[in-house]
């Protein structure tokens, strides 16, 4: 080994192993744990060798020097040394999540941005905008039936039958996915992001019961096209010059199924929560005009973010970075639900809920090329979803403690898998 050798060796032994929880029980006071352990950490992934690291930074500004760094690509069978070298098990169960797929999240530049430009051409700033009617009547139509799904308490689980009704009513509107596909829709989602006891026959059964439904889906356009983006992205595949070819069109459609409601099931129940467990913040944001619900849809998104965990590429060059050096070939991973709590940006109050600051450098939607297109429509319906709620019902509250909620059991999804609340002050009589 040569002296530079050494130094390298010793700059990346530098970075200190940690241990992550697979089912996200607690993710902020692991991901503070995480920064306090260094600017630049490993962890091993549940299913792989304790020789196959995963890197993560823990600081805002090292996320978005990563995001947008050269020596980053997005290709894992290329560029991921222990992929290549068999040391990933064929049937792990959480390879759907890391590997395998045809969108553009897991494809590099030029192909990238060339199948960016494609999805843009359908799905537009003005079409997103053009949903503002549509977003309201579902919001509505699902407050009005809230009041049916109360318990025998009189509680109603605000997540199950609000934050997920509303989202999973939107993308499949603009997707044009009929209402008995949405359940399976839904369960196969679940499955994806679920880390609890994951078998690599879950994983296999996943992956063809996405495949079959999706199939079904782009047969159900073709025989009856419409308005919606599923119709749009069929025309760009047949009069594309084999530009997007099936498997991509079905693996697009899989990323617009999830990135199109999980992230803003989980954004309308972390700020629902988050309000109603600070009453200051509640009092501030119902003096708020309807656009001004922003401000709670940003912070929510620092405070609370969406998703613990996700893969953000695989180095192809050594990366100089936090005072460490990560070699190539290894996989990279954000912790964007912890992110935003970055002191370094934040200071003292980082930790703090406070709809008055001003968020700057919002990554929660990813950062760089790879931003997430569908941010915006994720963003509109949220703030949609939230003021007509406080505004129907004024009183609502939660119906437990706050301490005995508890998370889906993921890695990668971050929200309780619950949030019982009473809907009016009246709630009490259902008992």
């Amino acid at each position: 080994m040569t002296h530079l050798d050494a130094q390298t060796s010793d700059r990346q032994q530098s970075a200190p192993i940690v241990t992550i929880d697979p089912l996200g029980a607690d993710p902020h006071a692991e991901m503070a744990r995480l920064r306090a352990a260094g600017p630049v950490v490993r962890t091993v992934l549940p299913g792989l060798p304790d020789t196959v690291h995963a890197w993560m930074v823990t600081r805002q500004d090292l996320l978005s020097r990563l995001s947008r760094h050269p020596a980053v690509s997005r290709v894992a069978h290329r560029h991921w040394a222990a992929y290549r070298d068999g040391l990933v098990p064929a049937d792990w169960p959480l390879a759907g999540m890391f590997i395998g797929l045809t969108n553009m999240f897991f494809l590099d530049d030029p192909e990238h941005q060339h199948h960016r430009r494609m999805i843009s051409s359908v799905f537009t700033a003005k079409r997103v905008e053009q949903l503002s009617a549509d977003i309201t009547r579902i919001v509505r139509h699902a407050l009005d039936a809230l009041p049916g799904h109360r318990g025998p308490d009189g509680a109603v689980d605000l997540r199950a039958h609000y934050a997920y009704t509303v989202p999973m009513g939107v993308i499949c509107h603009l997707l044009g996915i009929p209402e008995s596909m949405r359940p399976q829709f839904r369960n196969l989602v679940d499955t994806l992001l679920r880390t609890d006891a994951k078998t690599a026959q879950d994983a296999a059964a996943l992956e063809q019961g996405r495949l079959d439904l999706l199939d079904e889906l782009v047969e159900l356009r073709l025989a009856r096209p419409g308005a919606d983006l599923t119709s749009s992205l069929i025309t760009v595949r047949d009069n594309g010059g084999g530009a997007l070819l099936h498997r991509q069109l079905l693996d697009t459609l899989w990323s617009l199924v999830i990135a199109g409601h999980e992230t803003t099931l989980n954004l309308i129940t972390n700020a629902v929560r988050a309000l109603l467990t600070h009453p200051d913040q509640l009092a501030h944001a119902r003096a708020l005009p309807p656009d001004g619900w922003s401000a709670v849809v940003e912070e929510t998104l620092r405070w609370d973010g969406v998703i613990n965990y996700l893969v953000a590429g695989y180095t192809t060059d050594t990366i100089p970075i936090g005072g460490v050096s990560i070699p190539p070939g290894q996989l990279l991973v954000s912790l964007y639900a912890g992110i935003g709590r970055d002191p370094d940006l934040y200071g003292s109050t980082a930790d703090r809920y406070d709809i008055t600051r001003v968020v700057s450098q919002q990554v929660a939607f990813g950062t760089g090329s790879h931003y997430c297109l569908g941010a915006p429509l994720a963003r509109l319906e949220s703030r949609i979803a939230l003021c007509e709620l406080f505004s129907r019902h004024p009183e609502v509250r939660l119906a437990v403690p706050d301490r005995d909620l508890r998370q889906v059991p993921s890695m990668f999804t971050n929200s309780p898998r619950a949030l019982p609340v009473h809907i009016d002050v009246h709630a009490d009589s259902h008992r």
